[in-house]
């Protein structure tokens, strides 16, 4: 079942002389519960095509649809909506709620939402991410790994049709680097989740079923590990 599918997209800055096409005329299809690494060096327009995909920027053109809908169809309120509960957005930089503990910045979006939190979720992920001793701990009280797995948490706690990771292990030691690719791919394989990493290091690439090679905002390789 696919569900995510991109046509044509396009994101150009600047004019003239000066115009960059940061994404350029790229189409591809994802089918539910893939994991997907987007590799390319920086400056290949990864991170503007994953931002793109999340709803986050609009594009110059082209069209993105997840689980069938148009998301730049939608007026920016509606997009603000939907990208809270159907896109999981994971960063570098966690991110986080400072003056939040852990349990309440997995919880964020639920409470953004006006949702009721399932309890039920809630813990299970907080055990799955190994953070049962660390519920009432502030951000500032965590480890960089430690911080990384809330931010997991809070992209997962909508059951988001989407997970998008961009560089997600780039400010983690090896051994943290390890843990977060291991806990996305609990997140791919035991919640049946769709997974888009991107990543400048083919070694987190190989851990992904599917590697699409970005150079200049072309794709030009998409390939089966």
């Amino acid at each position: 079942m696919e569900i995510l599918r991109v046509e044509n997209l396009v994101k150009t800055y600047g004019k003239g002389e000066n115009q960059v096409n940061a994404v350029d005329n790229i189409s591809f299809s994802v089918e539910k519960g893939e994991f997907v690494a987007i590799v390319g060096a920086s400056g290949s327009g990864k991170s503007t095509l994953l931002h793109l995909l999340g709803g986050v920027d609009r594009p110059t053109s082209g069209k993105v649809f997840i689980d069938g809908k148009d998301i730049y169809s939608l007026n920016d309120d509606n997009l603000a909506i939907f990208r809270r509960r159907q896109i999981g957005l994971i960063y570098q930089f966690y991110n986080l709620i400072p003056i939040l503990n852990v349990r309440e910045n997995i919880t964020l979006p639920c409470d953004l939402d006006a949702q009721e939190v399932d309890k039920k979720r809630l813990d299970e992920l907080i055990k799955t991410l190994g953070l049962e001793k660390r519920e009432k701990h502030l951000p500032n009280q965590l480890s960089g790994g430690q911080q990384q797995r809330v931010s997991i948490g809070r992209a997962m706690i909508n059951n988001p049709a989407l997970m998008l990771a961009d560089e997600p292990t780039g400010n983690l030691d090896s051994k943290a680097s390890d843990e977060i690719i291991s806990l996305l791919k609990v997140s791919n394989k035991k919640y049946n989740q769709t997974v888009i990493i991107i990543t400048h290091d083919l070694e987190i690439a190989k851990e992904a079923e599917r590697v699409i090679t970005i150079e200049d905002g072309k794709i030009i390789k998409d390939e089966r590990n």
